[in-house]
């Protein structure tokens, strides 16, 4: 009976925006709820994928229809990367699924252009099984949540167990001074040239991107203080012979070769970094760096995969239902079985499924001290003034000389542009 009031209730709404928020047009869902037609409902609902997720998404295709027979449901499947999807949906919304993975990042801009639908069904419970970082990843300006997520999206830190110990990773400078001995090449690969990772440097020693919520687009205060000596510490990390820019996968290919002893990347790479080490496979959450004579958390962006809904479908919340549905927990689950995607439901995290997981232990445990990504359009201006930072850095064009000129400059780069 609560499951048949909360549908009727969603569908109250969903029905609501979309006679009111769309100047009157009908759906194939509106126009049976208008004419008063009941029974079973034709609904097709077109779906992107990655080439990975093509023959579970079928399976959860068929477990939702077996629990929704009020639809004659059927998906067309397309192969659709998660980033491809983005620009594919803004080029040619018409044309575009239904339903498709889309980056938390991403939610902002494309909330802003009117191209995504508020994700309003059995939004109470969906609020109740994430953590705060998730729900606030897929939350737009208006307070409404836009898209389900279905694993979180950050990085953290492997390494070779026979080089070092458990006490060794809890400090990046511990990890550096160690002596590895002659046949390895450097004890650490880390993306310096990589806007999305050298922003662990300048969290950890306390800066802030748009402010403390994130939410101010004139507010970077990485060429404080703090930044200079973020800004120091990774002059002195790419100017140590131990370490090396992790740059087009050169960490992987050492790190296979025994020449190096750490790297960092996500879940994206737990089978071949497994597959690498061996019996030395090791995982952790990311180490501390001493920052202007202080041992501080790495501290780094943090994002989700998640699955969005156009507004222009035709079946809106059919769209909404099958969204929730590939991302609950028991395909959460069945997609880390399937595909070693790690879940990010609350519930799920220290399910026994995932107990001896050590690279969704490390995610789990550097999630606790990530940074939110900010998931505001002017995230966007971001990306190219730290690719060019961080570039500067490893090629040592930016020096202790000019340090506060380039940070200045970054800062300008990134608000003014903001800002005009």
């Amino acid at each position: 009976m609560k499951k048949t009031l909360a549908l009727v209730l969603a569908f109250a709404l969903v029905l609501g925006l979309m006679l009111t928020g769309c100047g009157g047009t009908e759906t194939a869902e509106t126009e049976a709820a208008v004419s008063g037609t009941t029974g079973v409902q034709d609904v097709h609902l077109k779906v992107w994928v990655p080439e990975e997720e093509q023959d579970i998404m079928q399976q959860m295709a068929d477990s939702f229809a077996a629990a929704h027979p009020e639809y004659n449901f059927s998906i067309e499947m397309s192969i659709m990367g998660i980033d491809e999807a983005n620009a594919q949906l803004k080029t040619d919304a018409d044309s575009a699924a239904d339903v498709f993975q889309l980056a938390s990042g991403g939610v902002p801009e494309l909330q802003k252009m009117g191209l995504l639908l508020p994700i309003g069904y059995n939004e109470a419970e969906l609020r109740e099984l994430y953590a705060e970082n998730a729900i606030t990843a897929v939350t737009a300006e208006d307070g409404l949540l836009y898209a389900v997520p279905f694993t979180p999206n950050t990085f953290f830190m492997y390494y070779n167990t026979s080089m070092f110990t458990e006490e060794d990773v809890k400090s990046l400078d511990a990890m550096l001074a160690k002596d590895l001995g002659a046949d390895v090449t450097y004890n650490v690969a880390f993306p310096v040239s990589g806007s999305w990772y050298l922003e662990s440097f300048f969290f950890a020693a306390g800066c802030t991107l748009f402010g403390e919520d994130g939410k101010d687009p004139s507010s970077m205060d990485w060429n404080n203080e703090n930044g200079l000596a973020a800004g120091k510490y990774m002059i002195d990390l790419v100017n140590n012979p131990k370490f090396i820019d992790d740059k087009d996968g050169i960490g992987l290919s050492l790190l296979r070769e025994g020449k190096v002893g750490a790297i960092f990347s996500g879940t994206w790479d737990a089978a071949v970094v497994q597959e690498a080490l061996g019996e030395n496979y090791g995982a952790s959450k990311l180490p501390t760096a001493n920052i202007n004579g202080t041992d501080s958390q790495l501290r780094n962006f943090g994002d989700y995969k998640t699955y969005a809904v156009k507004s222009s479908t035709k079946y809106p919340l059919a769209a909404q239902q099958f969204a929730e549905w590939i991302c609950n927990e028991e395909n959460q689950l069945l997609r880390y079985e399937a595909i070693g995607v790690s879940p990010c439901i609350t519930s799920l995290a220290e399910s026994p499924e995932l107990a001896d997981d050590l690279a969704t232990a490390a995610l789990v445990a550097q999630s606790e001290h990530y940074y939110p990504q900010p998931n505001i359009p002017q995230i966007n201006e971001y990306w190219t003034p730290a690719t060019a930072f961080g570039e500067g850095v490893v090629n040592k064009t930016i020096t202790y000389d000019n340090l506060q000129e380039q940070l200045d400059a970054f800062v300008a780069a990134v608000t003014t542009s903001l800002t005009e």
